[in-house]
């Protein structure tokens, strides 16, 4: 009996009503009434906080805020934390080079150099092994070249200038013009329609300045001649020669071919370049 007056008596007091009231101090008027119950708190308060634990895990999982908790981060913050570790690890790379470096520079001037014996005839013999190893006999492609070289310049003199008065220019490919120099239209060239696969030779000698491939005109060669005299070779099928080479009038620097977005066919396009400025080809060069 005792127990059940203890539960009645609990839920009476649950669902026991009471009235919140907000009066006006100065006037003691009623401004707002609502009539409460122990268990409606307990309700409300209850929502209240299921409500506020979902919004904040909400807030957390869903939006840039969480990035300020933390953590927790974003994508884009791990991206850049990759990089930068990357680019880190790099530069400690180059640091390590750049001391090592400086070190042996160091060590040179400070006269901290150490000698190292070594046996001279192991060293001999070994140049001669290397040497007997390497087969110098030419293949057959490269013998069909030298023929077909020789046959076109059988004629030619191949003589070095001494001066600008006997500086002479050899034509790089013969045949006919297709398209010459007009400055209007900006074709600081001449177009000169040749078979694919024909040697296209130096004009002059000089150093090979540039030999790479091209979006636009394919494999190109530059050569940097005396007086400031630069020849440009486009369009060609391949290239013989490498950046810094040395290069004689008449040596085969290239293949003529069809190579880039800029061409219409097989053919050199041949430009010459003084001190910075381009001239016409025609008024030194015969390519007939």
């Amino acid at each position: 009996m005792t127990t059940r007056k203890k539960e009645k008596k609990f839920a009476r007091k649950l669902l026991h009503k009471y009235r919140l009231v907000v009066l006006n101090e100065d006037t003691f008027e009623e401004r707002f009434a609502i009539k409460l119950t122990r268990l409606n708190v307990f309700v409300i308060v209850s929502l209240s906080t299921i409500l506020l634990v979902a919004a904040t895990t909400f807030l957390i999982a869903f939006t840039p805020l969480r990035e300020f908790i933390p953590g927790y981060s974003s994508a884009k913050l791990k991206k850049q934390a990759t990089e930068l570790s990357f680019k880190t690890d790099s530069l400690q790379q180059i640091i390590d080079v750049n001391d090592k470096y400086f070190n042996s520079i160091k060590r040179v001037l400070t006269g901290d150099v150490k000698t190292v014996d070594f046996n001279k005839d192991s060293i001999l013999n070994a140049a001669n092994e290397e040497i007997a190893q390497i087969s110098v006999k030419p293949t057959k492609q490269d013998s069909l070249l030298r023929d077909k070289v020789d046959k076109e310049d059988k004629y030619n003199l191949f003589e070095s200038a001494i001066s600008a008065s006997n500086f002479v220019l050899f034509p790089p490919v013969n045949g006919t013009i297709s398209e010459g120099y007009n400055v209007k239209e900006k074709h600081y060239a001449v177009d000169i329609i040749v078979a694919k696969n024909t040697p296209v030779k130096a004009t002059a000698d000089g150093t090979v300045i540039f030999a790479e491939w091209t979006t636009e005109t394919g494999y190109v060669v530059i050569i940097e001649h005396s007086y400031e005299l630069i020849s440009v070779y486009k369009h060609n099928a391949s290239i013989t020669q490498e950046q810094g080479d040395i290069v004689k009038a008449g040596e085969v620097i290239a293949m003529a071919g069809n190579s880039g977005e800029y061409t219409t066919g097989p053919h050199l396009h041949f430009e010459l370049w003084s001190k910075g400025y381009p001239i016409n080809p025609t008024n030194f060069i015969d390519f007939k």
